[in-house]
């Protein structure tokens, strides 16, 4: 049975390459509707996106991304932001003082931040246009926290492009289920999927021809692929100051 919905979240690919065609502030604001229509903890909706056109600011949130060129070339840059300074002043129109002291206030507002964002991201697929999250909106938050002008108990939790893009994006294969779909507990043999996830991604050439020495088999070398490549990544600490940050603008992760 054709699902246009599902055909729609099947067709996902990151865009990286924007064409300069503008995107209406309308299309925007219909985008954003959508995403406030998604789920949200208690109906709190404990997030707010900051929607960045002007060239000068979206170039100065590329270097703060890493030199990112896509956030100069796209013509909208959106900030998904765990927004709990709406609610003070909620509080103080009822007379109540909000508790920010504990890691699950932060928590839920990230949530409420990342399922607002996804939503966003088919309803701009849906219109024809590409999107790409911006984990590196992180690299420099104090930066990009003063950049916007976010006050207390604002963060930002992911960055988004969006703009038409330049041609189809590359779909990625995913993991197979079974890594993922657990029944009744949770299934720690998983050796099988990620071997077969590895070759797969190898397969796709996305990772051209590369090769690394295989763990404990001195001399010995294998295709660089999806394990190799994410077990580097994981291996590295990152952002350290993140804590500290976090707890700066507002909120406290006890």
């Amino acid at each position: 049975m054709d699902n246009p919905t599902l055909n729609l979240i099947h067709a996902h690919g990151s865009v990286r390459r924007y064409k300069p065609d503008p995107v209406p502030a309308s299309a925007i604001e219909r985008i954003v509707a959508a995403a406030q229509r998604a789920s949200t903890s208690s109906n709190m909706q404990i997030y707010s996106v900051i929607a960045v056109t002007d060239a000068d600011k979206r170039n100065q949130l590329a270097e703060l991304c890493g030199g990112q060129s896509q956030i100069r070339e796209a013509p909208v840059f959106l900030a998904w932001c765990a927004d709990r300074a709406r609610l003070d002043q909620v509080c103080a129109l009822r007379g109540y003082m909000q508790s920010s002291e504990t890691l699950e206030n932060f928590l839920v507002a990230a949530v409420d931040a990342a399922i607002a964002a996804q939503t966003a991201a088919l309803a701009a697929e849906s219109v024809g246009l590409g999107i790409c999250y911006i984990g590196a909106i992180r690299n420099n938050s104090t930066e990009v926290i003063k950049l916007l002008e976010l006050p207390k108990s604002v963060f930002p939790i992911t960055g988004m492009t969006v703009g038409v893009p330049v041609q189809a994006p590359r779909i990625r294969p995913r993991l197979p289920q079974e890594a993922i779909l657990h029944w009744e507990s949770y299934n720690p043999d998983q050796d099988a999927a990620l071997l077969s996830y590895d070759q797969t991604m190898i397969e796709t050439g996305i990772y051209k021809d590369r090769q690394v020495p295989i763990p404990g088999k001195e001399g010995q070398t294998e295709s660089y692929g999806w394990m190799e490549h994410t077990a580097r990544r994981v291996s590295q600490k990152v952002r350290p100051e993140m804590r500290a940050i976090i707890e700066k603008q507002g909120y406290g992760l006890k």
